[in-house]
């Protein structure tokens, strides 16, 4: 089942999303890469980084969603391909490979490692991030109200993200031969408006859902969503806190 991604709404939590490509890419130690891919770059915001760090490389930004792809070609100093990240072949060896916060869209992507690790230059890096929050609230919620009808019926067949705990990367990597790294942080965003957890996971996580529904269907679901994530997640009066997560890994080919 296909879904479209809103550049916008993704980017209303600019500054929360970009945390774990932050630590995740301060990870990387090479010194002048020439070719710098980030899979599954979004809207290519965060992917301007690396050529802001790198400015000497060929920064690539690939993603499947033309909605994000037509944001990211007005980025200077990248260049944006549309392709699925399960297929996209390179055309010369990756001196490093980043991926944030996309492989959990990928069914069993542990499979897709060897692929990704044999697009690596000989000393080449490949950085990896994975929401790794997947029985928090904000998903449970969403999969109990899915089960029900009439909403199941359309979206039993909707993507949904997962991911592995940090040893399993760990030893995929170290499997491919990689000298990897490998942990996980859990971030307390504080988050501000009204029902702001159900807006942050409307650009993400819930937006297959979403989308599969019906028009007349949507909007009894959205408001069920929202009232429960609001029980779920109280505001102290300090705003909401949103307790995410996260699962890195960085793994460099030896020479």
């Amino acid at each position: 089942m296909t879904h479209s991604w809103s550049p916008e709404q993704y980017l209303r939590y600019e500054d929360e999303r970009a945390r774990p490509f932050l630590e995740l890419t301060a990870r990387i130690h090479a010194d002048a890469p020439r070719r710098v891919v980030d899979l599954g770059a979004g809207p290519g915001t965060l992917t301007s980084l690396l050529a802001e760090r790198w400015p000497d490389a060929e920064v690539t930004a690939v993603d499947s969603s033309p909605e994000m792809i037509e944001r990211a070609r007005g980025i200077a100093g990248i260049s944006a391909v549309r392709a699925d990240l399960r297929c996209w072949e390179p055309s010369a060896p990756v001196d490093v490979l980043v991926s944030n916060a996309a492989l959990q869209w990928v069914d069993d992507h542990l499979t897709l490692l060897p692929r990704l690790v044999g697009m690596l230059a000989p000393g080449g890096w490949l950085a990896m991030q994975v929401p790794g929050n997947f029985e928090e609230p904000s998903h449970r919620i969403r999969r109990d109200l899915a089960a029900q009808e009439p909403y199941a019926q359309h979206v039993r067949d909707v993507t949904v993200p997962s991911s592995h705990d940090a040893a399993t990367y760990l030893r995929a990597l170290q499997g491919l031969g990689l000298e990897t790294d490998a942990w996980e942080t859990t971030y307390l965003h504080v988050l501000h408006g009204k029902d702001p957890v159900f807006e942050w996971v409307s650009g993400t996580g819930a937006r297959p859902t979403l989308q599969a529904l019906p028009a007349d269907l949507r909007a009894a679901f959205e408001q069920e969503y929202r009232d429960r994530l609001r029980t779920a997640y109280p505001d102290s009066g300090h705003g909401v806190v949103l307790p995410f997560r996260r699962v890195f890994a960085v793994g460099r080919r030896p020479r």
